[in-house]
């Protein structure tokens, strides 16, 4: 098989910085965040996982191009939207470790990538000894969202099979752009959480 996924912390992962820009603005164009991106705000977002030693980034390869990444830093090092409604309901930020997300091509689903991103990110978290809780946000959008596909089908299953569990008190709003909107609005998240420990 010709599809490998190796894991990279800190500034191992520079040399793919591009290819890891082009595939979140290619993926998250997609339903359900609908997210217009542009190549130099994902460099420059993606850098700040660089500059973490104990991120972790996950790259799944097709021989030697990228196909696919997710990626995960410790919750303490987040924004303050990431982090307050953890330490509003008493969670410490320095015992949880985020998963900031997960993009793979099309054509390549379906094939087990994302349960490996999975294992990788908690088994990386779990390494760092210090760490109880792996969590990550999901857009919330409504049922009958227009821009909804007629096949669309949610990943609460699949993120409920990884042994996750929805907190819809934990919640919080990211910014951006959809790519049918003329300027950036809120969009609400809600976080998913596993026990590693």
């Amino acid at each position: 098989m010709s599809i490998t996924v190796n894991r990279f912390t800190g500034k191992a992962a520079e040399p793919f910085i591009h290819e890891l820009a082009r595939l979140r603005i290619e993926v998250f164009r997609e339903f359900p965040y609908l997210y217009d991106g542009s190549a130099d705000y994902e460099q420059s977002y993606l850098r700040t996982y660089l500059n973490v030693p104990e991120s972790v980034i996950a790259i799944a390869f097709d021989r030697d191009r990228v196909i696919g990444a997710s990626t995960g830093v410790p919750m303490s090092v987040e924004t303050d939207e990431v982090k307050r409604p953890f330490i509003e309901s008493g969670y410490d930020p320095e015992r949880v470790f985020y998963f900031g997300e997960s993009v793979l091509e099309r054509d390549y689903r379906g094939r087990g990538l994302g349960v490996r991103f999975f294992v990788e990110r908690e088994a990386h978290a779990r390494s760092l000894s210090r760490f109880r809780l792996t969590t990550f946000c999901a857009v919330q959008r409504l049922g009958d969202h227009p821009r909804r596909p007629r096949d669309y089908r949610p990943l609460d299953e699949f993120w409920v099979k990884r042994g996750y569990e929805k907190h819809p008190e934990l919640n919080t709003t990211f910014t951006w752009r959809d790519h049918d909107e003329s300027s950036q609005s809120p969009k609400p998240m809600v976080f998913w959480i596993k026990h590693i420990v």
